[in-house]
């Protein structure tokens, strides 16, 4: 038996801090619409890198979306911390550029993506566009890993077949 409990606001932050990987979730026309994003965390902003297309399409119509993080080592190790947001598309230069740096930072693997434009097989251009996520609200839970233990020891374990 594994037993959960509620994560405190120092243990939300030590994991944003500690991760720049999540799924984003938005939603439009009562259609959800869930994406592997990464992001980076300059307290108390989420900032999240994105191209013309249909996430950003949907966060400019509804700008109501969630974020989930997570940490697990295995099945009874584990954090999980999920963030009520509102998205605003950055504009200020002096922020987009902060929060490029922040996401070149967590993730150098994008430098080509924002330093180049290019077209896709849809003949749409590469424009990137920069998301803040305002957080309403974070809640995390986690497994507390010092009765996981205790209930592991009482497991069942598989018995051999019988001799025949």
């Amino acid at each position: 038996m594994i037993e959960i409990e509620e994560m405190d606001s120092k243990e939300i932050h030590d994991l944003l801090e500690s991760t720049s990987f999540g799924h984003l979730g938005c939603s439009r026309y009562d259609e959800p619409y869930v994406v592997p994003i990464n992001f980076a965390y300059i307290d108390p902003y989420i900032y999240i890198y994105t191209t013309e297309g249909k996430k950003a399409e949907i966060l400019k119509a509804n700008p109501r979306a969630s974020l989930q993080i997570e940490k697990i080592k295995d099945r009874t190790h584990w954090l999980s911390v999920i963030i009520q947001a509102a998205a605003h598309e950055v504009k200020d230069p002096a922020e987009r550029e902060k929060a490029i740096a922040a996401i070149l930072k967590i993730n150098p693997t994008l430098t080509p993506a924002i330093s180049v434009h290019w077209m896709d097989d849809w003949v749409r251009e590469n424009i990137e566009i920069i998301f803040r996520l305002e957080p309403a609200s974070k809640t995390g839970r986690k497994t507390n890993t010092s009765r996981a233990k205790f209930y592991a020891r009482f497991k069942k374990r598989p018995q051999p077949p019988p001799e025949s």
